[in-house]
Formats: structure tokens, C-alpha cells, sequence
């Protein structure tokens, strides 16, 4: 029977109480939820004529999945980005020369302090004046992501390589390592299973972040699914907020997914996982010729 460390096991009236409570909001839940609905169907947003344009296919052809598309293109491009900016920037935060790493921080906290809102715009209404006319949403909404969750991905790269024991690069110029070498081969190996769980947190709101495009008209899920059409299917605004909503709740958690597949996969990995620590009697096996299991450092976790 296992024990959590996070906190002490409940005696029997706190199971009790915590029963009670459980209960207690359940029914508060319930009744919540029961108001909504309520309050809908006296509105007639549960009748069949306003959800039927959601089981035709032409609806799904010409509003929703061209939506979903543009909505993807723009978080797969500005993910990758962001994610280039972040590493460069982060690693560029660790430097010994201040002449990198100063301006590399100025950089980072500028657009972490704007909003994300404000930047959409200012690249957008500032576009056209520097690179001619043409639709400069897409640009706009990308780099927008790009700069301001680059910059905390960029803090989350470098908090996550800080967060590795120090005697991990001590070891690495004990054997004669150069710095790129140590950070290379030793310390970003074992940040990265550090850094997973944050590094997604933030893609997944760059994700819902994407919605901010629906300001500067952009075509994405939010403003194909939540604007376009209740104009066209008038009445239809509730049941479009609904299936829209599942559809981003859908995104995220396949993301979420797909991200602990992946540490899994990371931390299973013989790159990254650590091996075990050579006994004391290991260098004497050595000057006797006898195996040791291996030449690599080993990394202690």
C-alpha cells in the first residue's frame, strides 16, 4: 500500500468531511448546470432547426474545417518558431559574454511585458507602411506568437538548463569538455525531461492563443466557427460557441497527449535517462583490465 509524500493520509472524519464536501459540490455543480440548460431552452437553443446546419456536411466543408485549417497552419508555424526563439534566446541568456547576454535579456523581457493583443496589432497596422499593401493577418497573428511565447519559452530553456546540479558541467570540464560540448553532450540532455512539462503548458496556450487572430479578421476556427456562421445560420450563435469550444477542448488535450507520449518516450531514452554511478571499485577493475560496463561520464539525475 503506498504512501503519497505530498500529503498525510485522511483519518475517518476527514474522509468524512471530504465525502461531504465532495458531495455538497457535486450538487452545486449539478445545479449550476441544470440553470444553464434551463435558461437555454427557454431561449430555444436546444430545437433541432438551429443544430441542423451541424450535421450537414457542407457546413463542416466550407466553414469549420477551412477554420480548424487556418487555425492549425498558424500554431504549427508560429510552435516552431517559437520554440527556435526560445532555445537561441534562452541559451543566449546563459552566455559569459555580456555582450550577448544583455541584449538577449532585453530582448526577452520586452516581449514578455507586452501583451500578446497589443503586439498582434502593432504588427499588423505597422506591416503594410513597412512592407507594402497586402493581407498581413497571417504574418501578424504568427509573429505575434512567435515573439512573445518565444520569449517565455527562452526562460523556461534557460531556468530549465540552471536547474540541472552544478556538478553535472563540473564533471564535463573535468575530462576536458569545451562549454558548447558540456551543454551539448551534458546539460541540455537532462533539461529537456525538466523543461517538457512547462514547454508544453506554454504550446498549449499557443494554441488558444491563436483565437486572438479573430481581432484582425483572420481565418481561423474562432472567427469562421463563432462569427461567420450565425450570420449565415441565424439563431445559431449558442450551438456554434458549443461545438467550437469542443473542438478546441479537443486540440489541447491531443496535444496535452501527444506531449506525454512524448517524455515518456524522452525519458525511456538512453540519451537523456541516466545510467547508473560506477562503484568505488570501479577503477581498480580498470587498471586490472576488467570491464566496467562502458566509457561514457555517467549523468546522475
Amino acid at each position: 500500500m503506498s504512501t503519497s509524500v505530498l500529503f498525510d493520509a485522511p483519518g475517518p472524519r476527514a474522509r468524512v468531511r471530504n465525502h461531504l464536501l465532495t458531495l455538497v459540490s457535486v450538487i452545486l455543480v449539478a445545479a449550476v448546470l441544470y440553470g444553464v440548460y434551463r435558461g437555454f431552452d427557454a431561449k430555444g437553443q436546444w430545437e433541432g432547426k438551429i443544430w441542423e446546419p451541424f450535421i450537414q456536411a457542407e457546413t463542416w466543408q466550407v466553414y469549420i474545417i477551412p477554420g480548424l485549417i487556418g487555425t492549425l497552419k498558424a500554431a504549427a508555424a508560429a510552435a516552431v518558431l517559437a520554440m527556435l526563439f526560445g532555445a537561441v534566446f534562452g541559451l543566449a541568456r546563459l552566455s559569459d559574454h555580456a555582450w550577448i547576454r544583455v541584449p538577449a535579456g532585453l530582448v526577452v523581457e520586452v516581449f514578455r511585458a507586452i501583451p500578446l493583443l497589443l503586439l498582434i496589432f502593432f504588427i499588423f497596422y505597422l506591416a503594410p507602411s513597412v512592407l507594402g499593401g497586402g493581407d498581413y493577418a497571417f504574418f501578424a497573428v504568427v509573429l505575434g506568437l512567435t515573439l512573445y511565447n518565444g520569449s517565455v519559452l527562452a526562460e523556461i530553456v534557460r531556468a530549465g538548463v540552471l536547474s540541472v546540479a552544478r556538478g553535472q558541467s563540473e564533471a564535463g570540464y573535468a575530462i576536458g569538455m569545451r562549454k558548447n560540448q558540456v551543454m551539448r553532450m551534458v546539460l541540455l540532455p537532462q533539461a529537456i525531461t525538466v523543461m517538457m512539462p512547462a514547454i508544453v503548458s506554454q504550446l498549449v496556450v499557443l494554441l488558444k492563443d491563436t483565437a486572438l487572430g479573430y481581432i484582425i479578421a483572420y481565418v481561423d476556427l474562432l472567427n469562421t466557427g463563432f462569427k461567420i456562421l450565425p450570420a449565415v445560420f441565424f439563431g445559431s450563435l449558442i450551438p456554434a460557441a458549443i461545438v467550437i469550444g469542443i473542438i478546441y477542448v479537443a486540440l489541447n488535450m491531443s496535444l496535452s497527449y501527444l506531449a506525454t507520449w512524448l517524455e515518456r518516450r524522452t525519458r525511456r531514452s538512453r540519451k537523456v535517462t541516466a545510467g547508473p554511478v560506477e562503484p568505488p571499485g570501479a577503477m581498480a577493475a580498470v587498471g586490472a583490465g576488467q570491464p566496467t560496463g562502458g566509457g561514457d561520464l555517467p549523468i546522475v539525475d
